[in-house]
């Protein structure tokens, strides 16, 4: 499967230290399988971080979902879990850290799902507010078109990404 990554540079060697923390599924290198994704990623970090728009792209071989020497998280769909597991991740506070809703210490070599975009941190806002449930949100995001992304937490799970090749978008 061919997995793209956008960002303000072309991505030469994956380093996981320069990954930013607090994110969707915790720290790590995101990837999603959505080339316009992609792009609007590397134009959303260019422009917040200064750069250009780069998209670098991978070959990643699914049967490795199913090896046993990694520990792998899929969210099919949003639900009550994947909502917890992206509040966890995103919460800077959070220090349960044994718990399987949680990524901050890596536990997930690889995690898969939907992204939590804008609209999505509004209604994880309100679940936070207790305005609505973990219920009320995962039924919300049942009938709405999402964007995936697949994680990469650990130099082993890299160690499966193959780089094929990158361009620089406008």
């Amino acid at each position: 499967m061919i997995l793209y990554h956008g960002s303000n540079i072309e991505i030469k060697r994956i380093d996981l230290s320069k990954c930013r923390s607090y994110k969707d599924f915790g720290r790590g290198f995101y990837l999603t399988s959505i080339k316009e994704q992609a792009e609007i990623w590397a134009k959303r970090v260019s422009r917040i971080f200064s750069g250009e728009s780069w998209i670098t792209v991978y070959e990643f071989d699914e049967s490795v979902l199913s090896a046993e020497n990694l520990s792998i998280k899929v969210f099919d769909e949003p639900s009550s879990e994947w909502a917890m597991f992206v509040l966890n991740n995103r919460n800077r506070k959070f220090t349960d850290l044994a718990n399987v809703n949680s990524n901050h210490d890596n536990k997930y070599d690889i995690v898969i799902g939907a992204v939590a975009d804008d609209d999505i941190a509004l209604q994880l806002r309100q679940l936070t507010g207790g305005f609505i449930d973990t219920d009320a949100l995962a039924k919300a995001m049942k009938y709405r078109k999402l964007n995936n992304q697949y994680s990469f937490h650990t130099q082993n799970a890299v160690n499966h990404l193959t780089k094929t090749g990158a361009w620089y978008c406008e």
